[in-house]
């Protein structure tokens, strides 16, 4: 079953993290086999929604997903982030 993992941005601290970040962590997951299915502000919200920052991508599994996220490529990402960002990540399984 397909999973998503879902970054939601509340804020972007530090440009310069958020691009060393980038740079490494988009070819981890996409070695992991993630595919990135949207990545922007919304182009509209609405009820209690908040524009943000969010990052869809689609992985195989949950399990896929997670040993995406723990992989040693993807933490030496998050080494270069820090404290660049205040975001939220959830791993949701597809339907």
């Amino acid at each position: 079953m397909t999973a998503y993992w879902v970054s939601v941005y509340q804020e972007i601290r530090d440009e310069q993290k958020m691009a060393a970040y980038s740079a490494l962590a988009g070819p981890a997951l996409k070695a992991a086999g993630g595919r990135i299915i949207a990545r922007d502000l919304p182009a509209k919200v609405y009820e209690a929604g908040i524009e943000q920052r969010v990052v869809i991508i689609e992985f195989d599994s949950v399990e896929a997903a997670t040993a995406a996220h723990d992989s040693p490529a993807y933490q030496e990402a998050l080494a270069a982030l820090g404290d660049g960002v205040e975001r939220e990540i959830r791993i949701v399984p597809g339907v």
